[in-house]
């Protein structure tokens, strides 16, 4: 009788997969409240790695950490109108505490704008104190109707940053700088993820925003993601904040914003982007684990050797973990680090300390060979460098071999509601055939020009729509 699969197979239940592979490689489980999260230590570290590179690169642009409360007056929803409006179905709002009812309603904060502008206004006096970059890693809370671990729960962590800046071109600047700069090359160096940047269409951009640029990525199902996204706010909350600043010539100025975000989110990506029927497959730039060394049984001279070899690795550079727990079969530990996506396992036992080898099993392109005890430190890194590349590849092909150029708005839904994508000219698919799309849970992902760069303006002539379905 065949053996039962560690996961459900992708190609039978995607979305039953995804659960399956979330709890058995110990990435999260459901919090108490309905949509909410419990992150394990092993997913959570997957975030601190990518919170270590995205911060480095955060910084790189001058922006400073800070931190703002999570409670958010009522009042300060009601003062930038498009905002409140595209964020009241999702607020959750606190109305007692101490035993009392308040004064007035605390919001639970979904996003920072409101009070960090707030302050903006208190901290911007003149010309000299801008550009004023500001970021902070919190958590938020958007009430969710259909909750999916680390995809959409009503709390999530993520990064946000809020700048204020002296001119249009200035903000314009930063944020398509943040967008290319920092989110597409972390996802695309570090991540391996394949993107497409480009510009939301005014249905779909942030609400309050003048401009939203967005980085789109394709899961393993043929489904969009979106990864994150920087946002022009042009003078809307300066207005409602009165952010003025005393320019150089002596006058008075509103400033011009950005607000720029990214989420735990990737982690869900990570998964479906990368995840094939065996579990996770972590790149190796990423990896808090590149290489496990396990001691297939409890032999004296083993154990000494895996400790031995976990100690060299490490000198090389390279994120190991020494795995010698011989109490519990191998095979089962063996699985358990496919599972978690591990990109190297060196497999050690008394016969291969006999031949001076070690078994090398490489978890992204798959298949296992002996290696030289010897030449294992100097191996590794290409070996990883090699994984790495290959993970970008495959999702680069998967995309490019799934994408469709279409001419009608029928194509465009034929192909979404297959698992593709499709791209359609603008001035074809226009207003009136975003909301055709919708009606067949379609979306415009983004906009992009013909040469596949980000258009400056949602009509520029040659714009296409990437539309699709999506998470």
């Amino acid at each position: 009788m065949a053996k039962a699969p560690v996961l459900t197979p992708r190609a039978d239940d995607f979305p039953r997969w995804y659960q399956d592979l979330i709890n058995k490689a110990e990435l999260a489980d459901n919090g108490p409240v309905r949509g909410t999260m419990v992150i394990r230590p092993y997913g959570y570290g997957l975030w601190e790695r990518m919170q270590s590179e995205m911060d480095a690169r955060i910084k790189e642009t001058g922006t400073q950490n800070a931190y703002f409360p999570l409670l958010i007056p009522q009042s300060y929803l009601t003062r930038e109108a498009d905002h409140v409006e595209g964020f009241a179905p999702e607020l959750a709002v606190v109305t007692h505490g101490g035993g009392k009812e308040l004064e007035e309603p605390a919001v639970v904060r979904p996003t920072s704008e409101m009070i960090i502008n707030d302050y903006f206004a208190k901290w911007v006096q003149s010309y000299r104190d801008l550009p004023l970059l500001i970021n902070q890693w919190a958590n938020v809370v958007r009430w969710e109707l259909r909750p999916r671990l680390f995809l959409r729960t009503t709390e999530f962590l993520w990064q946000e940053g809020h700048t204020a800046h002296a001119t249009y071109e200035e903000a314009r600047d930063f944020a398509a700088h943040i967008h290319r700069q920092v989110y597409e090359d972390f996802m695309v160096n570090v991540l391996a993820m394949d993107v497409v940047p480009g510009r939301k269409t005014v249905k779909e951009r942030f609400a309050g925003a003048v401009n939203t640029l967005t980085l789109e990525g394709m899961m393993g199902d043929g489904k969009a993601l979106q990864m994150a996204t920087s946002h022009e706010l042009g003078q809307n909350f300066a207005k409602a904040f009165n952010t003025r600043y005393l320019s150089k010539d002596g006058r008075q100025e509103l400033v011009w914003q950005t607000s720029w975000g990214s989420t735990t989110r990737m982690i869900g990506a990570l998964v479906m982007m990368h995840g094939d029927d065996n579990g996770l497959r972590v790149p190796p730039r990423l990896a808090q684990i590149q290489a496990v060394v396990l001691a297939i049984k409890g032999d004296e001279a083993v154990l000494a050797k895996v400790r031995e070899l976990g100690d060299r690795l490490k000198a090389a550079g390279v994120r190991v973990h020494v795995d010698d727990r011989t109490d519990t079969p191998f095979g089962r530990r063996a699985v358990d680090w496919e599972l978690k996506g591990v990109p190297v396992r060196i497999e050690v036992g008394p016969r291969d300390l006999e031949n001076g080898t070690a078994m090398l099993a490489r978890r992204i392109p798959g298949g296992k060979e002996p290696v030289s005890l010897d030449d294992l430190a100097e191996l590794l890194p290409k070996v990883l460098e090699e994984d790495q590349a290959l993970l970008l590849e495959q999702a680069r092909e998967r995309r490019e071999s799934r994408t469709a150029e279409v001419s009608t708005i029928e194509e465009a839904v034929e192909v979404a509601t297959a698992g593709g994508w499709a791209r359609i000219p603008w001035a074809v698919l226009g207003e009136e055939g975003e909301a055709e799309l919708a009606e067949h849970a379609v979306t415009v992902r983004c906009l992009v020009a013909e040469d596949g760069s980000v258009p400056d303006a949602d009509d520029a002539p040659g714009n296409v729509a990437v539309v699709a379905r999506a998470y």
